[in-house]
């Protein structure tokens, strides 16, 4: 998600909440305590240069129960952030604390901000001789797409 659609969102909510990817719920008393930019300036196994940027939001609990951030609280601080770290529309990576610091993707719903998975990668297999996933096709895909006749094979 990018923080252009989080804004489209927030000013159709009453009400935020955000979603671990299997269904719980994070508290409705957690603080968004930094907004931030993160450049990220690294070369792959490979040998490749290679810069990320991404918009971070850290939330947070803490025993102030009573506490709930509301849609346009939140999107005046983004709209701060945005002014003052001179935030692009970026994507979003989400960091939550529970054991350690876990890093999400995020999503919406159209009621719930949904916290994605994040996966690590190798960005130079083909250096690394990490074999390509080789899709799995039916007899009856391969034999459609490719017959003779289809001037595919």
């Amino acid at each position: 998600m990018k923080l252009s659609q989080i804004k489209e969102s927030l000013n159709v909510l009453k009400q935020i909440s955000f979603m671990f990817p299997n269904g719980e719920l994070v508290p409705n008393h957690f603080h968004v305590t930094e907004i931030g930019k993160i450049n990220k300036h690294f070369i792959d196994c490979g040998g490749t240069v290679r810069k990320e940027e991404v918009v971070n939001f850290q939330l947070w609990n803490a025993n102030d129960y009573d506490h709930r951030l509301h849609p346009e609280k939140l999107l005046r601080i983004i709209e701060l952030s945005e002014r003052v770290l001179n935030i692009g529309n970026l994507e979003i990576e989400v960091e939550y604390q529970a054991e350690t610091i876990g890093k999400f993707g995020l999503d919406f719903d159209g009621t719930h901000f949904i916290l994605t998975t994040k996966q690590t990668d190798c960005l130079a297999k083909d250096q690394c001789g990490v074999p390509e996933e080789k899709s799995i096709i039916s007899e009856t895909e391969e034999a459609s797409c490719c017959s003779q006749e289809s001037g595919c094979c």
